[in-house]
Order: C-alpha cells, then sequence, then structure tokens
C-alpha cells in the first residue's frame, strides 16, 4: 500500500530538468514574454516563472536581461538557409516575402520587434549583430541570389544588383507593418512584388 502511494504521488511530481532541457524552456519563456510584454516588460522574475523554475536558474546561465534575450532570439530564429527558385524573379520574390512575413509574425518575430521598437540606442547596439547576422544578412543574401538569377535570364536589368535594389523589399516590409500596421496578406506581397519590384527590375524597352 505504501510502495503504492509512492508510485503514485512520484507520478504526479514533475521530474527536475536541467541542461538542454532547461535552458530551452527559459528561452521558449523569454521568446513568450518579449511577443506577450514586450521589452520593457521583462523581467528575470517572470522569465523564471514561464519557464517553471527558479530565478537563480536564469541568473546562473544569463547574468544579465540582455545576454538572455540575445541568446533567446538567436536560438528562435528561423533559418534562411534555402533560396526559392520558381522559374521567374516575381515567383522567387512572392515566395520569399512570404517567408519574411510569416518570420515577422511568428512568436520569435514578435520578439524581435519588441527589442527593436523599444530599445533606446545603447541597449539596441547590443542586439545589432543579433538581428543583422541573424535576419538581415541572410534575407539580401537571398534577395542578391534572386536578382542576380533574373538578370542572367535576362528578366532583370543589368545594373540591378545594388544595395538600393536589395534594401527596397525589407525596408518597405519594415515601414509599412510598424507605421501603417500592415500585417502583409498575400494580396498585399503581390501588389508590393507588381506595382514596386517587377518595374524596378524590368530591363529597359521590355
Amino acid at each position: 500500500m505504501v510502495a503504492s502511494h509512492w508510485a503514485a504521488a512520484s507520478a504526479q511530481t514533475p521530474s527536475r530538468r536541467r541542461g538542454a532541457v532547461l535552458e530551452r524552456a527559459i528561452l521558449d519563456a523569454a521568446l513568450e514574454q518579449l511577443g506577450t510584454v514586450g521589452w520593457n516588460g521583462l523581467t528575470m522574475e517572470g522569465v523564471a516563472a514561464g519557464a517553471q523554475t527558479g530565478k537563480a536558474a536564469v541568473y546562473r546561465r544569463w547574468p544579465s536581461k540582455e545576454d538572455l534575450v540575445a541568446d533567446a532570439l538567436r536560438s528562435g530564429l528561423p533559418r534562411f538557409d534555402t533560396v526559392p527558385d520558381l522559374g521567374s524573379v516575381r515567383d522567387d520574390l512572392l515566395a520569399l516575402c512570404r517567408r519574411a512575413r510569416d518570420a515577422m509574425f511568428s512568436r520569435p518575430g514578435f520578439a524581435l520587434r519588441s527589442v527593436i521598437h523599444e530599445c533606446d540606442s545603447v541597449q539596441a547596439e547590443r542586439f545589432h549583430a543579433v538581428i543583422y547576422k541573424g535576419v538581415i544578412e541572410p534575407t539580401l543574401e537571398m534577395l542578391r541570389e534572386v536578382i542576380t538569377r533574373g538578370i542572367e535570364r535576362g528578366e532583370v536589368r543589368r545594373d540591378a544588383a545594388n544595395s538600393y535594389v536589395f534594401d527596397a523589399v525589407p525596408a518597405m516590409m519594415m515601414y509599412r507593418s510598424k507605421i501603417c500596421g500592415s500585417e502583409w496578406t498575400d494580396q498585399e506581397i503581390e501588389e508590393m512584388i507588381d506595382q514596386m519590384m517587377v518595374p524596378l527590375l524590368r530591363p529597359e524597352g521590355s
């Protein structure tokens, strides 16, 4: 009787998490906090409560809020490692923009935007490398490949492979998301590509 009672009690008691499992729970809790209460509302105590662990377990791994958030963003940001190749620059750009839209409105995307929008210039500097390496650089590299491929196919003017053109899509998506509250429906993405990017990239006389 005692043994069966002990077994039942043990089954109801959650096992103590350690190592990578606990770290993943803490990072997930940090992303959740960023997406709900934002950078200014995030606290180490709140993250610990969300991860169902003690505050000491958080501080033992991340001595500051900035350290924790930087690692949470690195761990949560999607990996852009495959470039769309659908046969035309228009279709490739559509696929790329839909992927970027989905990333912007994912939990890590909301977390990243809270950091960008709420941090002051000194705090933001701490996350510059994370944002550049995790989001900006891979996006620009994929745009470069899509546009270069379009040049090789004769769909895109040869002088279009420049930083101003590469910046156009990310800048437009961030601006309209932040200033206009756009959620970037498929129709809005198609309109941006057809009304801005296709005319901008089209060779003269075509």
